[in-house]
């Protein structure tokens, strides 16, 4: 589990109620019920508007998975890949099938099935693919969802503190609830920018960084598994599955960089 989006809402909202603890204010002024239905009902349903119910309920379905996070990594599948490689290696394409009971990642299932059944090589490449893009595609629209929301609550926060101040200018004749009647008024523009920028737009950039992810791992699964099918020898599936991934410099590797840069260029 990646608890970064628990972590970075619960810093978030913490350095809110301290703003709000330090100028002496009341949190019960915030929590206001007219407002805060109208933000947060009015900004889902325009969300629904903008798409297709298939569309709302596959961002739903996602919301687990942006406060979980994802614990395959694609660093994390390598040792594992080539493990397969080593199987073929020295058992052959068909002994990957007694693999399929214990491999619980569905894609590297399905592409040990499709070596052991002798899919060509072409064909395997050409169904894994279409599997990455459709994979990208549901995790687009999910992110799209959230991130949509995100650009309306603060317009809906707009149109309730309009409302609210209408109201206002209709009770003028009672200057000793003007204060409080227009305090009310700006906490629905307070919940349209909060929402936006406190929930719904960190979600979405959640759910797009592990989509990235997603795609990063899925696209290391089908070269690797495409060399396994190759026969290529387990060295190097592993070295070249480690070329795919980002990995962080290392002090070994900044010193040489180091050294590099401080070395002048030799002269012809």
């Amino acid at each position: 589990m990646d608890p970064s989006l628990i972590i970075g809402l619960v810093l978030a909202f913490g350095a809110l109620l301290a703003m709000i603890g330090i100028e002496g204010a009341s949190i019960t002024a915030l929590l206001l019920p007219a407002p805060m239905i109208l933000v947060f009902g009015g900004t889902i349903a325009v969300g629904i508007a903008t798409g297709t119910i298939r569309d709302f309920l596959n961002a739903i379905k996602a919301l687990p998975r942006a406060f979980r996070g994802d614990r395959r990594t694609a660093a994390g599948m390598i040792d594992q890949i080539v493990g397969y490689a080593d199987t073929a290696r020295s058992q052959g394409l068909l002994a990957l099938e007694q693999s399929l009971g214990d491999e619980k990642d569905p894609f590297l299932r399905q592409s040990l099935q499709s070596i052991a059944d002798g899919v060509d090589a072409e064909d395997l490449r050409t169904l894994m693919e279409d599997e990455i893009s459709s994979a990208a595609a549901r995790n687009r629209t999910a992110s799209k969802f959230y991130m949509t929301l995100g650009g309306f609550a603060p317009t809906v926060g707009i149109v309730g503190t309009v409302v609210s101040l209408t109201h206002v200018l209709e009770n003028l004749n009672q200057p000793d609830e003007l204060g409080h009647m227009i305090a009310a008024a700006f906490v629905a523009t307070l919940w349209g920018l909060l929402s936006a920028n406190f929930i719904w737009l960190p979600i979405g950039g959640r759910l797009q960084r592990l989509g990235e992810l997603e795609v990063e791992r899925m696209t290391l699964v089908m070269e690797g598994m495409l060399a396994v099918q190759a026969g290529s020898p387990p060295q190097f599936v592993g070295e070249r599955l480690r070329a795919l991934v980002a990995q962080p410099p290392t002090k070994s590797n900044r010193r040489g960089a180091d050294r590099g840069a401080a070395d002048p260029a030799p002269t012809p």
